[in-house]
């Protein structure tokens, strides 16, 4: 799906108010114009600051994004403010302004509400693309550089001709890929500065896969790539997202637990491919899938354990206030893994509607990461939703051996893992690591050896 499409010139403005409230009616006053049954709908602007008074919708950068359910024949409609000036936004540390608003109501009828929220949200944490569309010499400009980044084709800069080396090397991995009977060709993306990484025609043999911490391309119908994985990546390494990218493949049947995979990468932002490596998935997760066809258990979503993985691992880096954390994540089988939890706190999450405590809204990942200093763990629900924090993981005793220097949380999770069909995820507070465990076996996903 193309976000662009939802974009309207008639619907980019220059705000005239220093509110949120007189900023919200402008906004609204534009969809309106465009689509009068929404003007006939009196509950949109207290239904709106309703949930900013529940929870900001500020992201950082000088963004935030107001967000509706609407019961209206359209997917989603959007309006963009920009104020030069800036606002005071509840939700802003520092008394930071608000310098774009993008307001999203979304039909009751758009089954990927939190996912399309959550792609919005991982592009307007690219601070470069903000501060383009902040710059932007007029509305003209603006609402061109907001089509070109919500319709997945933004370039940071001229368009680069493909380098011969980059061609020597896709020509090498594509002889690679058939001497070792390769399923797939993964390109690690964030090689290049732009969005605009593209397979040679000869990929087709294979099943192409682009490997990005960019927003989730696959959304875009015109992507050159088979298939795309979203996965951060905090080191400067080659390769360095490849163990979290390849189980998220498995899990969301994009990769077989016994591909092989030809990977092509290089230093993230050098624009120079530069490596290339054969990768065996039995082999790679071999303590992890022996026995299981199915890593993911059968009430998760794909996207759930993505979206925990992700902010695990920036929990592992950022930390809390300068200091380190460390948390639990036991996701699935939630009946059977609340028979073994008790609360240690009353519970931060009761009372909230589901929607409102999913992780897959990205307004919930500051909340999650403030209540990650809770001693005890985030218990959440396959379909992603947050069902308790600071809870006590009671799992009977086990005989499994834990590698030395894991602690009480990674006992907890390996335990509960053994004792459910669920999956748990710690980050450790003394090194950082992130660990995944599935049936009592522990695999690292990030190691913290990594820069900045």
């Amino acid at each position: 799906m193309r976000l662009d499409r939802y974009f309207s010139r008639k619907r980019v403005l220059e705000l005239e108010s220093d509110t949120l409230e007189g900023c919200l009616k402008e906004l609204l006053k534009a969809a309106s114009t465009s689509f009068k049954d929404l003007g006939r709908k009196k509950n949109l602007l207290p239904g709106l600051l309703q949930r900013e008074a529940t929870m900001t919708t500020y992201l950082g950068n000088g963004v935030a994004l107001p967000h509706l359910r609407v019961n209206m024949s359209r997917r989603y409609v959007f309006a963009v403010g920009r104020s030069k000036e800036g606002i005071l936004y509840d939700g802003t540390k520092k008394e930071k302004k608000v310098h774009l608003i993008i307001l999203m109501l979304a039909g009751e009828t758009a089954k990927n509400y939190l996912n399309v929220l959550a792609a919005l949200a991982r592009l307007v944490k690219d601070k470069g693309f903000i501060d383009g569309l902040v710059r932007a010499p007029d509305s003209d400009v603006l609402c061109e550089r907001l089509l070109l980044g919500f319709g997945g084709i933004r370039t940071t800069g001229e368009k680069k001709s493909e380098s011969s080396i980059n061609k020597l090397i896709f020509n090498q991995a594509m002889r690679i890929a058939r001497g070792a009977h390769c399923d797939s060709i993964a390109v690690f993306g964030d090689v290049m500065t732009s969005n605009r990484t593209s397979p040679p025609e000869k990929f087709s043999e294979f099943k192409s896969v682009l490997v990005t911490k960019r927003a989730k391309e696959g959304d875009f119908e015109d992507s050159p790539f088979d298939n795309i994985i979203q996965v951060r990546a905090f080191s400067k390494g080659r390769l360095a997202q490849a163990r979290s990218a390849f189980l998220v493949g498995i899990t969301r049947g994009i990769l077989g637990v016994n591909d092989k995979i030809c990977c092509v990468g290089g230093i993230p932002g050098s624009d120079q491919f530069d490596t290339i490596v054969v990768i065996d998935l039995r082999i790679e997760f071999k303590a992890l899938l022996a026995d299981q066809e199915n890593f993911l258990p059968p009430d998760v979503l794909p996207e759930v354990l993505e979206r925990v993985i992700g902010i695990a691992m920036e929990l592992s880096v950022e930390g809390r206030e300068g200091h380190s954390v460390g948390t639990l994540f036991v996701i699935g089988a939630t009946k059977a893994v609340e028979e073994m939890t008790k609360p240690l706190v009353l519970n931060p999450f009761y009372g909230y509607k589901e929607e409102d405590r999913n992780v897959l809204s990205p307004f919930m990942d500051e909340t999650v990461k403030e209540y990650s200093g809770l001693d005890g763990a985030f218990v959440i629900r396959g379909d992603g939703v947050l069902m308790s924090a600071g809870t006590l993981i009671h799992a009977p005793d086990y005989l499994h051996m834990l590698p030395s220097g894991f602690g009480s949380r990674h006992a907890a999770a390996s335990a509960v893992s053994v004792a459910t069909e669920c999956l748990a995820i710690v980050v450790s507070a003394s090194s950082g690591q992130v660990t995944i465990f599935r049936k009592g076996i522990a695999l690292p996903l990030l190691e913290k050896s990594f820069d900045g």
